[in-house]
C-alpha cells in the first residue's frame, strides 16, 4: 500500500511538473490594422570606441576590403538583415559634435578630443558625407542626432539646411562644393540626446522649452519634412515624459526612452561580466530586461493622456545589455562579448516592442559594431557575427508586417524564491498572408510544451528556425565564429488545427505558418 501510495504521489508530482511546463497561446485577429514598423529594428553607430574608427571606417590604405574606407564585410552583413535606420553621431558624443568640423577636405578638418569616450583624439575623417555614403551603401535611413548640449540653434538649423535644401543658399552651396549636389532629404532628426545627463544636465522643463526653440528653426524644406524626435526619459523617469508631453505635445514626431539591461541592476561598481556568470546572475539579468515591458507600458500610458490618437511615437533609441568591458580593453571603449544570454535579451526586447507597436514606432540597439551589445565584432581583417545579429536576422520577417495580438499563458522560470515568465512571444502576418511567431524560452533546463490556437486561420504547414546553444555563456569567437548560428527547427507540428511546439531551453525560435 505504501509503495502504491508513493507511486501515486510521484505520478501526481510528475503531472504537476508537466502541467507547469505547458504554455498556451491564442492568436487574435488584427482589428485596427496595427503594423510593426520596420524602424523598431534600427541600429546605432556612435563615435565610441571602435564602432566608427576601426569598425565601419578603416585606415587609409587598409588591406581590409573597403570602398572609400567603408568596410565592405560589415556592409554586406547589415544589408542581409535589412537594417531600416542607423542613428549617428551619438549618443553622448552628439552633444559635443560640431558638424562643420566633419565636412570639406579631410586633410583640412580639425582634430577633436572625444571627452566622453576614452579621451581619444579623432581626426574627423568620418563626417556627414561619409555617414551618408554608408547609409546609401546599406540602403538604410539616416537618423541624425543634433547637438543641443554644446551647440547653438543656428548650428543645428544650418546642418538641416545642409542636408535637405535643394536650391541656392549658403549651406546648400557648401554641400555642393563638398561634392554632393542633391540634398539627402533626411527625415529622422533628434533634437539633443540624454538632455537629463551627458546632453546638458537639464531639467525636463528647461529641456522642453529648449526643444521648442531648436525645433522651430529645424525647418521642413520642400520634399524633406522632418520627423523631429525629442530627448526623452532615462528609464523610469516618468516625470520627464509627463513634462515633455504636456509642454511639447504633438510638436514632436517622437519622444525617446533609454533603458539598458544591467546584470547587477546598478550603475555603481561592477555591472557584471559578459561571459562569466552563474544561473543566479543570469536570472537577475533576464528579470531586469523583462522590466522593459513595464517601463514602456507606463510611459505609453502617460503619452496616452496627452495624445490618445497616438500621433507621437515612443522611440526606444538606446537599449541592450551593458556589462563590464572585456578584460584588458580600454574602459572608455565599452567593448564586450556577446553570449547566448544576449540573444535571449534581444529576442525579449524585440517581442516587447512588437507587442507595443501601437506606440513604439522606432528603436535602436546599442550598438552596431564593437560596442555594447554589438551585432558585429572585428579584429583587424577578421569579422564575426554575434548571437544578437542572428536574432535580428530571424526577426526581420516582422518588418512592416501586420501585428497579431495574442493571449499568452506561460509557466514560470523559478530561481530560489523568485520567478519570471518562462516564455515570451510576438506574432505578425506579412503581405502574403504568412504568419510568423517569435518565441523565447528563458528557462535554462526545461523544454516548454506550447500549444497555439489560430482561430479563423486556415493553415497547412509550419516550418521553423532556432538559435540555441549548449551553454548560456557560449559565444562566437574569432577562432570559432559559428558556434551560435541559425539552424532549422523541427519541433513544431500541426495537431488538428492547433500548432504544437516543443520549445527547447534557452532558445529563440521563429515559426512560419502558411
Amino acid at each position: 500500500m505504501k509503495r502504491t501510495l508513493s507511486l501515486m504521489i510521484a505520478l501526481a508530482i510528475t503531472g504537476v511538473a508537466l502541467a507547469q511546463s505547458d504554455a498556451k497561446i491564442t492568436i487574435k485577429p488584427n482589428v485596427n490594422n496595427q503594423v510593426i514598423s520596420r524602424h523598431i529594428y534600427g541600429h546605432f553607430a556612435e563615435h565610441l570606441g571602435r564602432c566608427i574608427y576601426d569598425g565601419f571606417w578603416v585606415s587609409e590604405g587598409s588591406k581590409v576590403p573597403n570602398k572609400g574606407r567603408i568596410r565592405l564585410d560589415i556592409v554586406e552583413a547589415l544589408k542581409k538583415i535589412r537594417i531600416p535606420n542607423l542613428r549617428w553621431p551619438g549618443g553622448c558624443f552628439a552633444d559635443e559634435y560640431h558638424w562643420r568640423d566633419g565636412v570639406g577636405p579631410r586633410n583640412l578638418r580639425p582634430k577633436m578630443v572625444n571627452t566622453n569616450w576614452g579621451g581619444v583624439t579623432e581626426d574627423n575623417s568620418f563626417g556627414t558625407h561619409e555617414f551618408m555614403e554608408l547609409c546609401s551603401m546599406l540602403n538604410t535611413e539616416p537618423y541624425i542626432a543634433g547637438n543641443v548640449g554644446s551647440g547653438t540653434v543656428e548650428e543645428m538649423a544650418k546642418w538641416v539646411e545642409y542636408f535637405n535644401f535643394d536650391g541656392e543658399s549658403p549651406m546648400a552651396n557648401l554641400r555642393k562644393q563638398n561634392g554632393h549636389a542633391a540634398p539627402w532629404k533626411v527625415s529622422f532628426w533628434g533634437v539633443g540626446n540624454e538632455s537629463w545627463g551627458c546632453g546638458g544636465n537639464m531639467t525636463a522643463q528647461f529641456y522642453s522649452d529648449q526643444y521648442k526653440r531648436y525645433a522651430t528653426y529645424a525647418r521642413n524644406y520642400p520634399g524633406a519634412p522632418l520627423k523631429k524626435i525629442a530627448s526623452g526619459s532615462n528609464g523610469e523617469d516618468y516625470n520627464w515624459t509627463e513634462t515633455c508631453m504636456k509642454n511639447i505635445g504633438t510638436q514632436m514626431w517622437g519622444l525617446t526612452l533609454h533603458y539598458y539591461t544591467l546584470p547587477s541592476g546598478s550603475w555603481r561598481g561592477s555591472k557584471g561580466s559578459a561571459t562569466n556568470f552563474d544561473e543566479k546572475e543570469y536570472f537577475n539579468t533576464i528579470r531586469n530586461t523583462l522590466k522593459m515591458d513595464e517601463i514602456v507600458s507606463k510611459h505609453s500610458a502617460i503619452m496616452d493622456k496627452y495624445d490618445p490618437r497616438k500621433r507621437v511615437a515612443l522611440v526606444v533609441d538606446e537599449w541592450g545589455i551593458w556589462t563590464d568591458v572585456e578584460p584588458g580593453t580600454n574602459p572608455g571603449f565599452l567593448y564586450q562579448q556577446n553570449s547566448m544570454r544576449d540573444a535571449l535579451i534581444a529576442g525579449i526586447n524585440l517581442n516587447i516592442f512588437n507587442n507595443h507597436s501601437d506606440r513604439v514606432k522606432m528603436a535602436n540597439l546599442a550598438q552596431t559594431v564593437n560596442v555594447l551589445q554589438a551585432l558585429v565584432l572585428t579584429e583587424k581583417d577578421k569579422m564575426i557575427l554575434t548571437p544578437t545579429y542572428h536574432v535580428f536576422d530571424l526577426y526581420k520577417v516582422h518588418h512592416d508586417a501586420k501585428y497579431l495580438p495574442m493571449e499568452l499563458n506561460t509557466p514560470d522560470y523559478v530561481s530560489g524564491d523568485s520567478k519570471i515568465p518562462a516564455v515570451n512571444a510576438s506574432a505578425s502576418q506579412d503581405s502574403t498572408g504568412t504568419i510568423h511567431i517569435s518565441l523565447v524560452n528563458v528557462d535554462l533546463s526545461k523544454t516548454i510544451n506550447l500549444t497555439t490556437s489560430l482561430p479563423g486561420v486556415n493553415w497547412k504547414t509550419v516550418t521553423g528556425q532556432i538559435i540555441s546553444s549548449g551553454k548560456i555563456t557560449d559565444i562566437n569567437t574569432f577562432t570559432e565564429p559559428d558556434k551560435i548560428h541559425i539552424r532549422p527547427f523541427t519541433g513544431a507540428k500541426k495537431m488538428n488545427n492547433d500548432l504544437v511546439v516543443a520549445l527547447p531551453p534557452q532558445s529563440v525560435v521563429i515559426l512560419k505558418v502558411q
